[in-house]
């Protein structure tokens, strides 16, 4: 009995161990990845020699690209601002202009995002602004790498050519080559809204359905006896694809998903989502810790534990299906909840806000969806052979533009929607346990029930002593965006936001106003618009004191 219990003792000890080893491995690595470079100070016009690494989302005035640069005799990457008058910059070329250089600093407020932080994870620590002529000279040889992103480039230039509208175009370049960066702002908002906006970022969904879609192609060519082979050709296509749209995270993960699973198959071993999932964060992490702290990552995984938790309880709460049809449609419902619930709390304590009817949208839209992104595949490559049926892309927009206003008719029901919704980390925390505790629940366990309500009413004392904690706060802010002064005056459960007579009232409440609210959850707010001298004045207050 005795060597039993050391026995027992020794394999638990022997777990904790290696986790605890792995851990440390991870903190070092992390540690080590995050020592911050010497960054050197730019005063004045620069002589900026660069090429391009990545386009970014343009605004009104300007497109954005990641780029590589020499300033000096200093090698540096930095973002760039190019005025839209601008021809676009490709991969095919080196390019010369004068630049503004300005290190990216971090907010002084805890409830501003924090670009310099989320910059520094990419190695990026500048943002500079061309101001006179871009001179290019023409690279003499290109790296593979090279050479697919301008492919790429070229592709979306084709598609930016062709005969479709520009809504269908921005969508048809957003959902097969992940590229989003001119795409409408009010499109991108009803895809926010309604709570589909994972439907627009390349992800697994749009890898299953290709992967699917090929082994399908595939299987029957090959006899049963070579039933490897298109797996093993599926997932080389899927990596190849991955590689062609620019190695984006939110693919390089569903990627290496789909790879862990199906190599349990080409093993011959029983397939285990957990140990996929495994797998997929410790090869991603690895490489870059930083992934740990990017939103799409923390979604990635959370949404597809969710599955693996909460689906099949789920299923056996759901009506017995009677064919394939109905069998599709309840997992489809299935896998859509589990995927919602699981992520609710990330989403809610990241973007603040949440539609009510995003459930109902993603049962609606999914299988929907599969026909879509099939169709865009065969647009994209038809597109990349400079071949155009003036038919099909007419069939082509009729579905992108049921589609697209389907999705804004779920993003014009505000009576679901919300937004400002607070939520900090020890909310969150006990959601992530009432959600966990759900699956009992499902399974219809006897002490489920106790154990959801009483971390339920767990999360609402918590709630209430904060919400309690922040009214009873008064503050007053004075702060800077973007050269635009504003004073912040807290009393209660109401805001006074002060601003400029020319100030972007739309922008500072994307980015001041609504996440000064949800981080002080102010349920009522004013802006007053007052002159430069007298905020000049505030300001001249704050130093003296």
């Amino acid at each position: 009995m005795l060597s039993f219990f050391k026995v027992k003792i020794l394999k638990e000890l022997k777990n904790y161990s290696l986790g605890f080893l792995f851990f440390s491995v991870g903190v070092f690595s992390h540690y080590w990845h995050s020592k911050k470079p010497e960054i050197p100070n730019f005063q004045g016009k620069q002589t900026l020699v660069f090429q391009i690494d990545k386009k970014l989302n343009s605004n009104k005035k300007y497109r954005k690209y990641e780029v590589l640069a020499k300033v000096e005799k200093n090698e540096i990457n930095a973002i760039l601002y190019v005025p839209k008058e601008e021809k676009q910059l490709d991969f095919k070329n080196y390019y010369q202009t004068k630049v503004y250089i300005n290190k990216v600093e971090s907010p002084k407020n805890d409830f501003q995002f924090d670009y310099a932080k989320y910059l520094s994870r990419k190695g990026i620590y500048y943002q500079s602004f061309a101001t006179e002529e871009i001179l290019e000279a023409p690279k003499k040889t290109l790296t593979i790498s090279e050479k697919i992103r301008q492919k790429r480039l070229e592709i979306l230039n084709t598609i930016d050519g062709s005969k479709l509208p520009k809504r269908e175009r921005e969508f048809l370049k957003g959902i097969i080559l992940a590229d989003r960066t001119e795409m409408d702002a009010e499109m991108v908002s009803d895809f926010s809204k309604s709570g589909l906006v994972h439907f627009l970022a390349i992800s697994g969904t749009h890898l299953a359905i290709i992967f699917w879609l090929i082994l399908y192609l595939l299987k029957p060519i090959f006899p049963a006896k070579f039933r490897r082979i298109p797996i093993v050709l599926s997932l080389l296509f899927i990596w190849s694809f991955t590689i062609f749209i620019d190695y984006g995270s939110s693919v390089v993960r569903s990627c290496l998903m789909i790879t862990a699973y199906y190599s349990f198959v080409l093993l011959q071993r029983k397939p285990d989502l957990l140990h996929a999932i495994a797998i997929a964060g410790f090869a991603i992490l690895i490489f870059d810790t930083h992934q740990l702290f990017d939103v799409g990552f923390q979604l990635s995984f959370v949404a597809v534990f969710g599955i693996f938790w909460l689906n099949t309880p789920i299923l056996k709460n759901l009506p017995r299906p009677k064919n394939k049809i109905q069998d599709f449609l309840f997992n489809i419902v299935s896998m859509s909840l589990a995927a919602q619930m699981a992520t609710l709390p990330l989403v809610i304590f990241y973007f603040h806000q949440y539609s009510f009817l995003s459930i109902v949208a993603n049962v609606i839209i999914v299988p929907f969806s599969e026909i879509i992104i099939i169709f865009s595949l065969l647009m994209t490559v038809l597109f990349a052979f400079k071949i155009e049926f003036s038919w099909l892309s007419f069939i082509y927009e009729k579905l992108v533009d049921f589609l697209l206003n389907s999705i804004h008719f779920f993003a014009e029901q505000d009576w679901f929607f919300h937004k400002n919704i607070p939520l900090n980390i020890v909310e969150i925390i006990i959601l992530f346990v009432v959600i966990f505790l759900l699956r009992g629940l499902f399974l219809h366990q006897s002490k489920a029930l106790p154990r959801v309500l009483g971390f339920a009413m767990l999360f609402l004392l918590v709630r209430i002593f904060i919400n309690f904690y922040q009214f009873n706060r008064t503050e007053n802010l004075f702060l800077e965006h973007f050269n635009q002064k504003i004073v912040i005056q807290k009393e209660g459960g109401k805001a006074i936001f002060r601003v400029s007579e020319t100030a972007d009232v739309e922008v500072l409440k994307r980015f001041i106003i609504d996440s000064y609210m949800a981080s002080r959850r102010v349920e009522q707010y004013e802006v007053e618009m007052v002159t430069d001298d007298f905020l000049e004045a505030k300001m001249g207050e704050k130093f003296k004191r």
